[in-house]
């Protein structure tokens, strides 16, 4: 029986193709074989805790810059993360998700990072689904935004933007919690 089906949803597939394959390797295909509703808008509030300090750092430097490029802006290191997701400030609130990639210091002038990262959640129906984020972050604005380039899971086709602001940084430490508010549409 599942053979049968998967036979089906095969032709299906390959009935949806309108027209012949162009340059033989792409084709058009309708969106409602692959499950495709009407796009909706969500947004989540979540609060990204950066750990530099402790015995167990969610924020890693991974690359330092050459001892010959002394800028003040710390241009050129980059850092690994996997940065607890949690519903409110604290860090003991409800866990929802981990921030999962790197920034890298990429202004010569002032604290700007790029940030390319995933929010992989893990409750309730977004278990499993990522969001994309990836872009430049002023670090000293109140407010910076950047663009969500895609998403998996729940999450494909994903696009929309976040806004993050400061909600503390030690500056002993280098520990931060961002407050980022995601606007995504989706599918």
């Amino acid at each position: 029986m599942a053979a049968l089906f998967y036979i089906f949803t095969i032709s299906l597939l390959f009935s949806s193709v309108s027209g012949k394959l162009q340059d033989d390797f792409a084709a058009e295909i309708d969106a409602k074989v692959l499950g495709f509703r009407k796009e909706k808008l969500t947004h989540f509030r979540v609060y990204w805790h950066d750990i530099l300090s402790g015995q167990k750092p969610t924020s890693i430097q991974i690359v330092k810059p050459p001892s010959s490029v002394l800028a003040s802006s710390g241009f050129g290191i980059v850092s690994m993360i996997d940065n607890p997701l949690t519903v409110g400030p604290e860090l003991k609130s409800k866990l929802v998700g981990r921030a999962q990639g790197f920034y890298a210091l990429a202004s010569q002038e002032e604290l700007g990072l790029l940030m390319t990262m995933n929010f992989v959640f893990d409750e309730g129906k977004y278990n499993g689904s990522t969001i994309t984020v990836m872009g430049r972050n002023a670090v000293l604005n109140k407010v910076r935004e950047m663009p969500v380039i895609g998403g998996s899971g729940l999450f494909r086709f994903a696009r929309g933007y976040v806004e993050a602001r400061t909600h503390t940084f030690d500056l002993k430490t280098g520990d931060a919690t961002v407050e980022y508010n995601v606007y995504v549409l989706h599918y």
